[in-house]
């Protein structure tokens, strides 16, 4: 019998909370299967939960994208392959280094400090959309600028430059050419360099980057370029994550009118509703491995060289971890979900990431009760499969 093509991964999904219909076969041949990546190259597809969290937090997989054969799903990735990403793409010892540095500004006692400042900027803009009036896009007035807003706060970035990173951002993460992906690059470093050297001839102020500036690069544990780095997947990975949770969060509760309501009449499941939007949503839905040795899975053998893909949207739907999985449901036990990921590499931010979610989707709901989609459903743009999931746009009236 001929055995099917291995099926191309990632692809575009056709419902923004759901995961690609083509991924029905991932489903079924869990925990492990082969796909093809964008450019013809074969890898490994995880897409079982307990398999997923065993092989996260493997030390035989590593998160470096300059060694040979790391995956790339699209063509900026695999542009991106000659410098590594701080703390979530290096290995240990060094991710233990780089992390121990940041993560007194990433516990879960730092980011309920900062829930009345998250408040203010959360009230500012939604202060600004009812003068406004209705009907606005709640990407650009909200969504987006309230985690800018938060991680500009936190690590001593000016918003006054909000527009020419959050452009950046987008061209890094979504540009259409390689090369467009490696100027927005060039741009940001160049940007974050120059701020480096404003702030070690200037006096400390108490963001993440005078910390890195005036603490680890004075004491020798960073260099200038090492500071830029550490600058920069937090700049980028902290809003851009958490404004297309806010986009696609919004999106998903207004079209299950019910579990909506029943937020509505119940404010204390929010908590629990973030973490299910997380699982069922699952927005960074393909992490990148490479095996630096063999690696056997139930008679299976990953190679040292191959590529692994962890298919989150398939992984979070695992029937083995959760009961009718394609439904929203607020009151299940998610919190086990790898949206955050998982080991070592599990996200820094998570505490502060949560924190935004539920002061957004609990101010949002208290003070536009007529909150609900401007446009029909179907005709409102999501991003496509090869970057992060969310919304292009979220027109709505109130």
């Amino acid at each position: 019998m001929t055995r099917p093509a291995p099926l191309a991964f990632p692809q575009d999904r056709t419902c923004p909370y759901q995961p690609p219909a083509a991924y029905d076969t991932l489903r079924t041949d869990r925990p492990l299967t082969r796909a093809t990546l964008y450019d013809g190259t074969p890898a490994w597809v995880v897409t079982g939960h307990a398999l997923a969290r065993t092989l996260l937090a493997d030390p035989r997989l590593s998160s470096d994208r300059t060694r040979p054969g790391f995956p790339g799903t699209s063509p900026r990735i695999k542009a991106m392959s000659d410098r590594r990403l701080a703390v979530v793409g290096v290995d240990e010892p060094e991710h233990r280094t780089q992390r121990r540095m940041l993560i007194a500004d990433f516990t879960l006692r730092r980011a309920e400090g900062l829930r009345p400042a998250v408040q203010r900027i959360v009230d500012d803009r939604i202060d600004a959309l009812l003068a406004q009036g209705p009907p606005a896009d709640l990407v650009p007035t909200f969504a987006l600028p309230v985690p800018s807003m938060v991680i500009c706060a936190l690590l001593g970035v000016p918003y006054a430059d909000h527009e020419f990173f959050e452009e950046q951002s987008r061209r890094l993460l979504r540009g259409r050419t390689e090369d467009e992906a490696r100027e927005a690059r060039r741009l940001l470093r160049d940007y974050l360099g120059d701020l480096t050297d404003r702030k070690r001839t200037g006096p400390p102020g108490d963001g993440v980057l005078d910390m890195l500036v005036h603490r680890r690069m004075a004491d020798g544990e960073l260099d200038r370029e090492g500071v830029i780095d550490i600058a920069l997947i937090l700049l980028v990975a902290g809003h851009e994550t958490t404004a297309n949770m806010i986009s696609l969060g919004v999106y998903t509760l207004l079209q299950h009118p019910d579990r909506l309501a029943e937020l509505r009449a119940d404010p204390a499941l929010l908590p629990g509703a973030v973490e299910e939007l997380m699982r069922l949503l699952a927005i960074v839905d393909g992490l990148l491995r490479v095996a630096l040795e063999d690696i056997d899975v139930d008679g299976t053998t990953i190679r040292a060289g191959e590529g692994v893909v962890f298919a989150t949207s398939v992984v979070n739907r695992d029937t083995t971890a959760y009961d009718d999985p394609d439904t929203l449901d607020l009151r299940r036990p998610a919190r086990h979900h790898v949206s955050f990921g998982f080991g070592i590499h599990q996200c820094l931010g998570q505490n502060l990431a949560r924190a935004e979610l539920e002061i957004a989707l609990r101010t949002l709901l208290t003070r536009l009760p007529g909150l609900a989609l401007a446009a029909p459903a179907e005709t409102i743009p999501w991003k496509p499969g090869d970057t992060i999931q969310g919304m292009l746009e979220l027109p709505v009236t109130w």
